[in-house]
C-alpha cells in the first residue's frame, strides 16, 4: 500500500461538526461528476470499493456477495433510495468509520482543508460496541470549545431528538447549521446528562500557537498543535524555527484535545523532532507493511516533552508514539483516545463520496494502540473539574506552572538540563 498525501486519514478524526463532515481530509475531487450514475451503478461502486479496499479481507465475518446481491436485486426509483440502501449495506461491517457521505456532506467535508470552519467545532466518533456519539475532543478557542464541551462526552439528543440509532452524518446534518443560529445538545458525562445551547459560528483555524516560557527549569519553548491539518507542517516548522532562533533549552509540544487529522501531517512534524528511526507502520489487508521513517532533516535535538490526554486521538498518538519509541521525547498526561485506523475517502460518480477503512497503523515498536492508546511515561491525570477550571475558567493559567501537566513537563525538562550540565563539567 502507498500512503499518498491525497486520500489518507486517521480513523480517530471521524467528524467535525462544521460545514464540513470529516476532520482533515485533503483529497482531490472530481468537481462536478461527469455524469450521474443510476442508482444501482452507485451501489455497485460503493460495493466494489470496499471489497477491493477494506481493511479486513473478511468483511468482519459479514458475507459481502450476498450483500451484493441483497442490494443489487432491489428496485430503486431514486437517488435518495440508493443512499438508503447504501447506508444500511455499510452498517452490516459494523464499522463507524467507513461511511458514504451524500453530495451535499461530501462537499462540505472538503471545505476542511481552506482551515475556516462554519458550526461548533467538535469532532465525533461513534463507539463501536455501544453505537453512541462521543466526542473526541472540542477544538480550542470554538464554541462547543467555549462551552464546556469535552472529551468522551456522550451525546444523548441534538435540538431534543435522541441520538439512538443515529450514525455520525445524521449528527453531522442536525448540529452544523448557519452562523448564529443555537444548537442545542443533551451531553451524558459521568452518568449524569447536562445541557448546552452553543451558537454556531465561522470559525478560523490557526493549528499552531507557539510562546517562549520563562520557567525554573530555562528558557523553554512552548508550542501548542490543535490539529493535523494541510498547513500544520508549515506552521510548526515556522514555530520551530523562530523559538531555536531564541535559544530555548528545550520544548514542550502541547497535543492535548487535539482529534488528529492528516496522516500526512503527523508524518511531515515527525520528521522534524526526528532525525532517524521509524515513524508509523501501515498495515493492509494482505499484512503489507508501509513505513514511514525519519530522513536525517530534524529541525532541533534539544530535549522534548509532549503533553496528551484522552483528546489527544489518531494523528497526534502517531507522533507521540513515534517520539516516545524512539526514546525522543518525555510522554506527559493521560492515556490517549485509541484509535489506530486509516481512511481512504474516495468521490463517486454522481458527487457523493466514501470513506473506507484500509488500514492499521503501528507505533515503531510494533504497538496495535486502537481501542487502547498511548501510555504516557509519566501519568498525571486531571479530573473534569481540573480541566474545565484550567480550559474554560481560568485559561491564563494553563501552560503555566498552575498546570499541573505542564508543570511536570517543567520539571522533567529541567532534569536533564542538570544532567547535561554535569555530563558537560564531567568531560
Amino acid at each position: 500500500m502507498v500512503i499518498t498525501k491525497s486520500r489518507l486519514i486517521l480513523g480517530a478524526t471521524a467528524v467535525t461538526l462544521s460545514t464540513i463532515a470529516v476532520t482533515g481530509l485533503g483529497i482531490h475531487s472530481r468537481g462536478q461528476a461527469l455524469f450521474k450514475a443510476s442508482p444501482k451503478e452507485l451501489i455497485d461502486e460503493v460495493w466494489q470499493i470496499v471489497h477491493r479496499q477494506y481493511v479486513d479481507g473478511t468483511f468482519n465475518q459479514v458475507d459481502w456477495q450476498a450483500v451484493r446481491k441483497e442490494y443489487l436485486s432491489k428496485s430503486y426509483t431514486n437517488q435518495e433510495e440508493a443512499y438508503k440502501s447504501i447506508r444500511e449495506m455499510l452498517q452490516k461491517l459494523e464499522d463507524p468509520y467507513t461511511r458514504f457521505m451524500n453530495p451535499v456532506e461530501f462537499k462540505s467535508m472538503q471545505v476542511d482543508t481552506s482551515g475556516e470552519l462554519t458550526g461548533i467545532g467538535i469532532t465525533i466518533s461513534q463507539d463501536e460496541k455501544t453505537k453512541q456519539l462521543v466526542v473526541i475532543a472540542p477544538i480550542e478557542d470554538t464554541p462547543a470549545f467555549k462551552a464546556g464541551i469535552l472529551a468522551k462526552d456522550i451525546i444523548l439528543d441534538i435540538d431534543g431528538k435522541s441520538t439512538t440509532g443515529m450514525d455520525t452524518n445524521q449528527a453531522v446534518s442536525l448540529i452544523r447549521g448557519e452562523p448564529g443560529k443555537p444548537v442545542k445538545l443533551t451531553i451524558q458525562r459521568n452518568g449524569q446528562k447536562k445541557q448546552f445551547n452553543i451558537t454556531r459560528a465561522r470559525i478560523e483555524i490557526h493549528p499552531v500557537k507557539y510562546s517562549e516560557k520563562q520557567t525554573p527549569a530555562g528558557n523553554l519553548g512552548y508550542i501548542r498543535l490543535n490539529q493535523f491539518s494541510a498547513n500544520a507542517g508549515k506552521e510548526m516548522k515556522e514555530a520551530i524555527t523562530k523559538l531555536e532562533a531564541k535559544k530555548v533549552s528545550g520544548y514542550i509540544l502541547d497535543l492535548r484535545g487535539n482529534p488528529g487529522g492528516l496522516l500526512f501531517s503527523s508524518v511531515d512534524i515527525a520528521r522534524m523532532w526526528l532525525d532517524r528511526g521509524i515513524i508509523v507502520s501501515t498495515i493492509d489487508r494482505q499484512g503489507e507493511q508501509e513505513r514511514e521513517i525519519a530522513r536525517g532533516r530534524a529541525l532541533t535535538t534539544k530535549p522534548l516533552v509532549v503533553l496528551v490526554d484522552k483528546g489527544s486521538a489518531s494523528a497526534s498518538e502517531i507522533l507521540s508514539g513515534a517520539l516516545q519509541d524512539n526514546k525522543r521525547a518525555v510522554i506527559v498526561g493521560s492515556q490517549t483516545f485509541g484509535k489506530g485506523l486509516v481512511q481512504s475517502v474516495r468521490p463517486l460518480e454522481d458527487g457523493s463520496g466514501l470513506a473506507v477503512t484500509i488500514a492499521k497503523y503501528h507505533t515503531p515498536s510494533g504497538k496495535d494502540i486502537n481501542k487502547h492508546g498511548i501510555d504516557p511515561d509519566v501519568v498525571i491525570d486531571l479530573t473534569d473539574a481540573q480541566k474545565e477550571n484550567l480550559w474554560l475558567r481560568e485559561r491564563d493559567k494553563l501552560a503555566t506552572l498552575e498546570d499541573p501537566q505542564f508543570a511536570k513537563a517543567v520539571e522533567i525538562l529541567g532534569k536533564k538540563a542538570a544532567q547535561n550540565t554535569t555530563t558537560t563539567k564531567n568531560n
